[in-house]
């Protein structure tokens, strides 16, 4: 089990949908959020893509000095870049943190902020134009191991005698994820990509999700990894809990909401579809399953359910997930500093024992915690004694 948090680009929060608690997304504050889950033990973090974001690859490169071992979770981006372009940044990247580099395929989802960045294609011909491109991406920078170049001519992208010199240095080239739930979608994900992303959707709808792709895979002789998008509200009791994610839409107005919802509703992506059709738009059945809830959707695109729940709870709703094959699990929440310390405190220490084994610091002696009354140590034992 792998563990990610995320780097807030796009602005964070300690509510949603007001500037109400807001707070400035600089590069001390992202650099913040990095160094802290880096120190936590988490494996990497998602970096964001899109208008309404910082750019991302910038964003990730500023951050390789200041951590040790997180991995950078960064897009690539069809018809926004090219794809030899893209293999000589990848290679750069993986050379440059020495392996560090992870890459999120995005086709996009909504063809006006598309429009905006030059790309004229709907949403069949994106993934055609996806699954060239990642053809093109990823033969050049498994041919650079050898210094063999590469030439391909398809119905959308071509490339002659394409070469790069710095191989990176993860073999055969640095992992590959992506996430969509069209046919398409789900297609080339079982052709080109190395672990599926899913937002976190029920359960059951997951488990239908993964099975489609699981049988697409197998069909072409291949074997996936999985993964699930989501936030995480946990406190020491579900009553707090279910408090704080209360609290989170407290100042979301219904002008608000609708406005959100009619720009959600002219996107093109299945899976932001099926986000919205979890909620309506309406705020009075949002636990859409157990601990499951569909709050933060009503005003945000891209994954919008949260689990919530004191840590017990929450720890067994990952491992509910994690039954069904999910073996990386995406996080984030508000404020995405406070709430990765929270997380990493309280449901840290009821994952499997391996991912506890990974998680943990080197070996320090203790004592832990502050000393008490300047001479005994914070346990039960030595609390009783000085009573």
């Amino acid at each position: 089990m792998k563990i990610f948090w995320f780097i807030p680009t796009h602005g964070d929060s300690r509510y949603l949908g007001t500037t109400k608690g807001a707070r400035q997304v600089d590069h001390a504050y992202m650099k913040q959020i990095a160094t802290t889950v880096d120190s936590l033990g988490y494996e990497g973090v998602l970096i964001p893509t899109g208008r309404s974001c910082e750019d991302p690859w910038i964003v990730a490169a500023s951050l390789i000095d200041a951590t040790k071992n997180l991995k950078f979770l960064v897009a690539l981006r069809p018809g926004v870049t090219t794809p030899a372009l893209a293999a000589r940044m990848s290679a750069t990247f993986d050379r440059l943190s020495h392996g560090r580099i992870l890459l999120n395929l995005v086709t996009g989802g909504d063809e006006q902020e598309l429009k905006g960045d030059g790309v004229y294609e709907d949403h069949a011909t994106r993934y055609q134009t996806a699954n060239e491109y990642v053809k093109i991406w990823r033969e050049i920078l498994t041919r650079s191991h050898t210094g063999e170049d590469f030439t391909f001519h398809g119905k959308r992208l071509s490339v002659d005698q394409a070469k790069l010199l710095y191989p990176p240095v993860q073999k055969p080239y640095p992992p590959l994820w992506f996430g969509g739930s069209s046919d398409v979608a789900t297609d080339l994900a079982a052709e080109q990509v190395d672990t599926y992303l899913t937002w976190g959707e029920p359960p059951e709808a997951v488990k239908e999700k993964l099975e489609v792709v699981r049988k697409k895979a197998a069909s072409r002789g291949r074997v996936l990894n999985y993964g699930i998008r989501l936030h995480v509200i946990v406190r020491e009791t579900n009553e707090e809990a279910w408090s704080a994610a209360e609290q989170l839409i407290q100042y979301v107005d219904d002008e608000t909401i609708a406005a959100a919802q009619h720009k959600i509703s002219q996107m093109d992506s299945v899976g932001q579809q099926r986000m919205a059709a979890l909620h309506g738009g309406k705020r009075d059945k949002l636990e859409v399953s157990p601990n499951l809830w569909a709050g933060i959707g009503l005003v945000r695109g891209g994954a919008g359910t949260a689990l919530v729940g004191d840590p017990e709870t929450v720890a067994a709703r990952i491992q509910e997930y994690a039954s069904l094959g999910i073996d990386t699990f995406i996080f984030s929440g508000y404020p995405h500093l406070e709430e990765s310390i929270h997380f990493a405190e309280l449901v840290f220490p009821l994952l499997p024992l391996e991912t506890q084994k990974k998680l943990a610091q080197p070996n320090l002696t203790g004592p832990f915690g502050e000393i008490i009354a300047n001479n005994y140590t914070p346990d039960k034992k030595h609390v009783q004694e000085s009573v």
